[in-house]
């Protein structure tokens, strides 16, 4: 039993560990996840939506910490309670949202490994199993440091770590990015996918003999000896399926702008500002935004903006910070899946995503020139 609980101990701990960390990689992403349950489709609790970033900020951090507590084996009960309860809300959220069909996506491991809802519930109730080990045998659970002052220190160093950690990601963009428009990704290519390669087969009845006889091909003039019965379709290869949906940047007037732009062949920047009304205003920002634009255009390298918003939003926009670059717009949820800053700021060359960055890290033109463009 001393060794199941020991395995259990380091398997939770870690999971824990993992689950929080790959959350607060992202906090921002784990907000848009908590606001889909609250959704009056989902859990109907829109009124939660506005502690959402605090719930999306400090859940990953208690998860970190109660895994590394859990490692150390330091308040068992206090943590071994907390682990429980936590495993005991997310089965049973799982279940709902999953039997309901309420949100397709669980966001447990945020984009790091997408589960589905169902998915996600049966790795509940594994986890459940051990869990309710370490609860049985907590007994076998002892502090691998023996002092106390030693404990909690090193649970306050690794609290603070982890509060730091998150605060850095939410303000700097995530340090280890899983989102499918990361740096590096070929925009066109992702856009594509790969088809299935299937195989057709028919079912012929011979005229005469009454004989059914299923064909890879028609035999030639089959219509003299054969009446068509019917046909079935084999997937010999499966395809895969594109990584980036639903992308396509429209023109103020409507038309579909998408191929010309992101074929373009040299380098633009796209300011993405999910929503203007939302967007950060501040008056350094919009300076650094709008020198940066204005030097790009200056020296003939694209600079425009993606946003959600409407014609009368991005007018008044322009009119009150007189923006120099061009507005085009783009659906929000994509937007908030290319970048987790509003705005923020993207190097495309080639359909290729080079660089990008948060609204608190504008770079000038003579750094994004000498790194990336000469």
């Amino acid at each position: 039993m001393k060794k199941v609980v020991k395995i259990s101990q380091i398997l939770v701990g870690i999971l824990f560990i993992f689950s929080g960390f790959v959350k607060a990689d992202d906090p921002l992403g784990f907000t848009y996840k908590l606001q889909e349950y609250f959704a009056a489709d989902a859990l109907n609790m829109p009124w939660l939506d506005k502690f959402s970033f605090a719930m999306a900020f400090t859940i990953p951090i208690i998860e970190m910490t109660l895994g590394f507590m859990l490692l150390l084996g330091v308040r068992k009960r206090l943590t071994l309670t907390l682990i429980f309860l936590m495993e005991v809300f997310f089965t049973f959220l799982t279940w709902y949202t999953a039997h309901y069909n309420k949100v397709l996506e669980c966001g447990c491991f945020g984009d790091a490994i997408p589960m589905t809802s169902w998915q996600s519930f049966y790795k509940n109730i594994v986890l459940m199993v051990f869990v309710l080990i370490l609860v049985i045998g907590s007994k076998h659970i002892s502090p691998s440091i023996k002092k106390n002052a030693a404990q909690n220190v090193l649970v306050l160093l690794f609290l603070a770590g982890s509060t730091y950690f998150s605060y850095y990601c939410y303000n700097y963009l995530p340090v280890i990015d899983f989102r499918p428009y990361k740096v590096g990704t070929d925009i066109k290519k992702d856009m594509q996918g790969t088809p299935d390669v299937n195989k057709f087969y028919y079912t012929l009845k011979n005229k005469k003999s009454g004989e059914t006889k299923e064909f890879d091909k028609f035999p030639d003039n089959y219509q003299n000896d054969w009446t068509y019965v019917g046909s079935r379709t084999e997937v010999i290869t499966k395809g895969i399926e594109a990584k980036i949906k639903d992308f396509n940047i429209s023109a103020m007037a409507g038309n579909d702008v998408t191929d010309s732009i992101i074929n373009l062949s040299g380098n633009q920047f796209w300011l993405v500002c999910i929503s203007i009304s939302d967007a950060n205003k501040n008056e350094d920002i919009i300076k650094k935004i709008n020198t940066l634009a204005a030097n790009c255009i200056k020296n003939h390298i694209g600079f425009i903006c993606l946003t959600a918003s409407d014609s009368a939003a991005i007018n008044s926009y322009k009119k009150k910070y007189h923006s120099p670059y061009k507005f085009y717009t783009t659906d929000g949820t994509v937007l908030k899946t290319m970048i987790r800053s509003n705005p923020g700021l993207i190097l495309i060359k080639g359909g290729v995503v080079k660089a990008m960055w948060h609204y608190h890290s504008i770079p000038s033109y003579a750094e994004v020139n000498a790194q990336y463009i000469h």
